[in-house]
């Protein structure tokens, strides 16, 4: 099962799809997550609340949620309303004209960025040759969060979620190498949640080029918490509600120190998310590997007629 299947899963990533037609037997994280200890992140208050459902937490939120004071949960920005109802119908059209790929996990994706070896760490511009310029006004939005300052996107990705597929993504973290601090999700067509789980090495080491971290900590724009801390959440997972039209920004612990997942279970209608990413600080102007950047950099300020291709 290494090798993709029709649907395009590989691996332990299964959909509905292949689980019927192959017969595996997939890992069920919604069991799992539903026998810890859940809270819920409330976006208007900045702190986390005990409760798995984020709906419930969000219609707290005008009763003081019954006097709970909350927890927090630094790292986590939400703009519950980042685009209007006509800038949601304008993306999709464009979104919708382009043709899509299969993914893994029941998941359709339309990728736009450079090439990459997570592995091998390797980094060159492919086909990369700029954006959609359908698009473009959300980057350009992106100015007004003050969270974002200075933020370049190089790399654009719109991923589609259907209940009908069983679309999934399982715990990750963004690889640490090339994709800087800043996560971005710009939630279109249904709301969702992203579940949140304490990370933990495998075998005593790290995933997910975790280790290069060190090489640009200071640089963060959120101190990590301490492992002993850390230790505390070991059987906790924290919702955060994306509804639909907002924008997320995941940083510092968030980030690195929590995987995050979509669970079958929170897709109940057809869900298009962006994914937006920047370059760590090696990798930013003055970085020591700039020189294997810039070009990214000037193409990343391109935008194309995707009615030309």
């Amino acid at each position: 099962m290494d090798h993709p299947r029709p649907c395009g899963c590989k691996g332990r990533r299964t959909c509905l799809h292949c689980e019927k037609d192959f017969e595996i037997e997939r890992v069920d994280f919604f069991k799992i997550f539903k026998n810890c200890k859940a809270y819920s992140f409330c976006p208007w208050c900045n702190r986390i609340y005990p409760g798995w459902d984020t709906d419930k937490i969000m219609e707290e939120h005008d009763q003081n949620h019954g006097g709970d004071p909350g927890e927090d949960y630094p790292g986590v920005y939400i703009d519950t309303q980042f685009l209007s109802e006509a800038e949601e119908a304008e993306l999709m059209k464009g979104i919708d004209e382009m043709p899509w790929d299969i993914s893994q996990s029941g998941r359709r994706k339309q990728n736009f960025g450079p090439k990459t070896n997570f592995k091998k760490t390797k980094l060159r511009v492919g086909s990369f040759e700029g954006f959609p310029k359908f698009s473009e006004f959300v980057q350009r939005k992106f100015d007004q969060v003050p969270v974002m300052e200075k933020f370049q996107s190089i790399e654009q990705c719109s991923l589609e979620y259907t209940p009908e597929n069983g679309s999934s993504i399982d715990p990750h973290i963004d690889d640490c190498w090339i994709w800087g601090e800043r996560i971005i999700t710009v939630n279109l067509l249904s709301d969702s949640v992203l579940t949140m789980s304490r990370y933990r090495k495998e075998n005593g080491k790290n995933r997910y080029n975790l280790d290069l971290v060190q090489q640009y900590r200071e640089k963060l724009i959120a101190d990590l918490v301490d492992e002993q801390i850390m230790d505390g959440f070991d059987d906790l997972i924290v919702r955060i509600p994306m509804p639909r039209r907002s924008l997320l920004v995941l940083y510092g612990p968030p980030r690195y120190q929590w995987e995050h997942s979509v669970l079958r279970e929170d897709i109940t209608e057809r869900r298009v998310c962006l994914a937006y990413r920047e370059f760590t600080p090696m990798y930013l102007e003055g970085g020591c590997e700039y020189s294997k950047s810039e070009e990214i950099y000037r193409l990343a300020k391109n935008f194309w007629n995707h009615l030309n291709l």
